[in-house]
């Protein structure tokens, strides 16, 4: 458990907001003690692989939902217990997700290389974080051969364009929702509705999580109610009320729940392909 904050997707993280701000059982940031998890936590992949053994079936695990296996300040000797668990359990295929992706190889490659069952993926929120960490993701990807490779690309903070050399094998694409102190920043569905074609046009995946908090505002008889409306411009950024303009796209806050998950009525649930377990 813990991490350090390292781009603005990190601003509303749900892991601090809930382990460090709720329960206080880290403190985030470069000076903040990284804490193990217990070993409940650590024998539950052994009580999955007995299962999906009897199921034949190969459940998907995200791994270190409270952290980044792949933080420069998590001690290695954890990173390797880590891995040889997925070793011992051969049916799971277990989500590495890092916004370090620059980590991945040399960090594998000191505790034995990645597990054959591991899938690598990074979190792109912008196209500033995409143009950095797509291509890494793909040096790890030739340098550690994973299961596949997956983009979060949530939040999405922004409209991206993904260059074909570094699509990855599984787009998931989600809103941002409210956490803590922070409030959530919108994203406008055509921005959702690109990554979804990019995906289609490459043979990806596309998994679509959630809206997030916000929706595009369509005024009928003035403004609904008195929630607050953001106007967001073509490139992503962002202001509060002001005058439309036609090249804004205004947004309104109407809560996760509400906005639910399906896209242009669609619900998108699709994972990458995988065989068997060696």
């Amino acid at each position: 458990m813990g991490c350090t904050k390292v781009s603005p997707a990190c601003d509303g993280c749900y892991a601090e907001a809930l382990m460090d701000k709720r329960y206080g059982k880290v403190q985030w940031g470069p000076k903040g003690e990284r804490v193990r998890t217990g070993g409940h936590t650590w024998n539950d992949p052994l009580r999955w692989q007995r299962q999906a053994e009897k199921n034949g079936t190969r459940p998907f695990v995200f791994c270190a939902s409270l952290a980044d296996i792949f933080d420069n300040q998590v001690p290695q000797d954890w990173r390797g217990d880590a891995f040889a668990v997925m070793r011992k359990t051969p049916n799971l295929v277990y989500l590495l997700l890092t916004k370090r992706p620059q980590n991945i190889v040399k960090m594998a490659d000191a505790v034995g290389g990645l597990p054959a069952n591991a899938a690598l993926g990074t979190t792109v929120e912008d196209q500033k974080r995409a143009d950095i960490n797509l291509p890494a993701l793909q040096v790890a990807k030739i340098e550690t051969s994973p299961l596949f490779t997956f983009g979060s690309f949530e939040p999405l903070l922004g409209p991206i364009a993904i260059p074909a050399a570094f699509m990855p094998d599984w787009v998931i694409t989600g809103g941002e929702t409210d956490q803590g102190g922070h409030m959530a920043r919108p994203t406008h569905p055509e921005w959702f509705r690109s990554l979804r074609r990019q995906a289609g046009e490459s043979g990806a995946a596309f998994h679509h999580k959630q809206n997030g908090e916000w929706v595009p505002w369509i005024p009928r008889n003035g403004n609904p109610g008195n929630k607050p409306i953001m106007h967001v411009m073509e490139d992503g950024s962002e202001y509060y009320p002001g005058n439309f303009h036609s090249s804004l796209q205004s947004m309104i806050k109407i809560g996760k729940k509400q906005s639910g998950r399906m896209l242009d009525g669609v619900t998108h649930d699709a994972f990458p392909q995988i065989g068997g377990a060696a």
